[in-house]
């Protein structure tokens, strides 16, 4: 009985422990700006599935100048990586984003809203703004199949149709 009772503590001391998000991206600035973004993404999945929208919008109302600065450094990320195609690859982005999260909802079925509906609550619960960034991480909500802080290929300098003139010279 002694021994149950110390795997059962020491599993709860295990689940106590704050989840820490993989660490992605080679600059933690720019892990914490993706994982914010991820939150709203998720937060506001959960709104449109779950019929959410009054604790959505009250977490936009609290939080408005943050995400709004957090955007505007997503768009900048896009824009710095990927030049003219920045906010084709950030609307990607942000699209995979919601696709995952709704796949998630799919497969969870009836469960997913009252499971999920909770982080309202917490999120809106922070003393202020400046804990979104590790509220976030610790809820390591960036699914493994979106790609965050990923490099673009490199673009040829030399067009193809000048590579197929210099092979028939």
């Amino acid at each position: 009985m002694r021994r149950l009772l110390g795997v059962v503590s020491a599993f709860g001391i295990l689940a106590a422990q704050p989840v820490v998000a993989e660490q992605r991206c080679p600059s933690p600035a720019d892990q914490s700006m993706f994982e914010v973004q991820a939150l709203r993404s998720e937060l506001m999945v959960l709104a449109t599935g779950c019929h959410y929208d009054d604790q959505y919008n009250a977490f936009i109302r609290r939080y408005q100048s943050d995400l709004q600065a957090n955007e505007r450094a997503v768009s900048a990320y896009f824009a710095r990586h990927y030049g003219r195609a920045g906010q084709t690859e950030h609307d990607r982005f942000v699209t995979e984003l919601a696709n995952a999260k709704s796949r998630q909802g799919t497969e969870l079925g009836g469960d997913f809203c009252p499971r999920n509906g909770l982080i309202f609550k917490e999120v809106l619960s922070l003393a202020s703004a400046s804990e979104l960034p590790e509220f976030a991480a610790g809820k390591d909500i960036i699914p493994t199949s979106v790609d965050v802080c990923a490099t673009p290929a490199p673009a040829s300098t030399k067009s193809t149709a000048s590579v197929l003139r210099k092979k028939h010279k």
